[in-house]
């Protein structure tokens, strides 16, 4: 009995390798039928996911352009206002210093108007306290009367003489 039990196969793959045309037909079959079917049922949809497929990364190709021009006409328009942005802040800087200068100069001007001022100050307090010490004198000294004049005199008393 042992003779007879190793006889017969006992894998079923070692049974199916007996007849390998069978199986490769078959295969065939069923990869003939399911090429078929999907052909069959393309076209009677008439929808083909390959031409999908293509038309939507051209679509997309064409958005990704239309907004790669877009970003650089963007980029371009920034960089046209970043350099007025700059132009203004040069004027503006240039500005500033004009008027830095402008202060500093009628700060100068300022200071010594005010010496001047204060200059003229002194002065004129120096000039009323020689007014006023000159009045002082004035009063402190006797009014001197003036004599008339020697020929006067001597008119006038001839004329006395010839009256009485």
């Amino acid at each position: 009995m042992i003779d007879l039990a190793q006889d017969r196969p006992s894998n079923p793959l070692l049974r199916l390798g007996a007849q390998p045309i069978a199986l490769t037909a078959a295969a065939l079959l069923l990869l003939i039928a399911g090429v078929t079917s999907i052909a069959i049922w393309r076209a009677y949809t008439g929808a083909a996911p390959e031409t999908d497929r293509v038309v939507a990364s051209r679509q997309l190709q064409a958005r990704t352009a239309q907004a790669s021009e877009q970003l650089v006409e963007k980029t371009k328009g920034l960089e046209a206002t970043q350099q007025e942005s700059i132009d203004q802040l040069q004027v503006v800087q240039d500005q500033l210093q004009t008027m830095k200068r402008l202060m500093a100069a009628q700060q100068a001007d300022t200071k010594r108007l005010s010496e001047q001022v204060a200059s003229l100050n002194e002065s004129i307090e120096g000039l009323r306290q020689s007014f006023a010490s000159a009045r002082a004198t004035d009063v402190e000294a006797p009014a001197v009367t003036r004599r008339k004049p020697v020929r006067q005199r001597a008119q006038a008393s001839a004329r006395k003489r010839s009256r009485g």
